[in-house]
């Protein structure tokens, strides 16, 4: 069964670029983006690890940790960071998992359990389902989940975005619309009455008998 959100992420000890970690430990009080990779070596998750790399001050600013995995051994990443570096400049200061024997990437059920025991002699392709984003808050329960085909680099600007909208709608009694962004109009939740919106958000505006729009509160 997979993942589904609000499950408790599952907890592991994993080998890193900056050491072994115990996932819970290592997330403490913080959100944590845990974005997974199915080979060393390959064109887009380079872009892909670079780019990530680039936006670790904002990831920072959300309270949010970065950590990446990719079904090799940490041997490994330590030489495709030069390449990643050389490629799009940033240097990844954040850990990458080392994932030898595959152990999390069928804890977090991206590979079925007869994949194998070793990431020896296997191929791209072989782990092409490695390909997923979980975002898990604070509380260790999983927030959000995307998988992406190989071919298709992720939007990470967008990770951003839906971290925003998880960390004001845990806040305040809102959800956002479609295409939604920081400082944009918000929807009030069926479970706040009118008395109390206007009490809590002040003036409000009744698109339909179920659909309220409201301004962002502040944080």
């Amino acid at each position: 069964m997979g993942l589904r959100i609000n499950d408790t992420a599952p907890d592991f000890t994993a080998e890193t670029t900056q050491g072994e970690i115990h996932f819970h430990d290592w997330i403490g009080d913080s959100y944590a983006v845990l974005f997974s990779h199915p080979k060393n070596f390959t064109p887009v998750c380079t872009t892909e690890l670079g780019y990530m790399a680039g936006l670790a001050p904002e990831f920072a600013k959300r309270n949010a940790k970065i950590i990446g995995i990719s079904v090799d051994p940490v041997e490994s990443h330590a030489k495709w960071k030069a390449d990643i570096k050389a490629a799009t400049g940033h240097e990844v200061d954040y850990p990458l998992i080392g994932d030898r024997d595959l152990k999390v990437a069928k804890l977090y059920d991206m590979l079925p359990a007869e994949a194998g025991e070793t990431s020896e002699g296997r191929t791209p392709a072989d782990n092409a389902t490695v390909r997923s984003v979980f975002v898990i808050g604070p509380d260790k329960k999983v927030k959000l989940t995307l998988t992406y085909p190989m071919t298709t680099g992720r939007n990470f600007d967008e990770i951003l975005r839906a971290i925003d909208s998880i960390q004001l709608t845990a806040k305040h009694q809102v959800a956002t619309p479609a295409q939604w962004k920081q400082g944009e109009d918000v929807i009030i939740t069926a479970a706040v009455s009118d008395e109390d919106a206007t009490k809590r958000f002040g003036e409000f505006e009744r698109v339909l008998p179920y659909l309220r729009k409201t301004k962002q509160p502040a944080n």
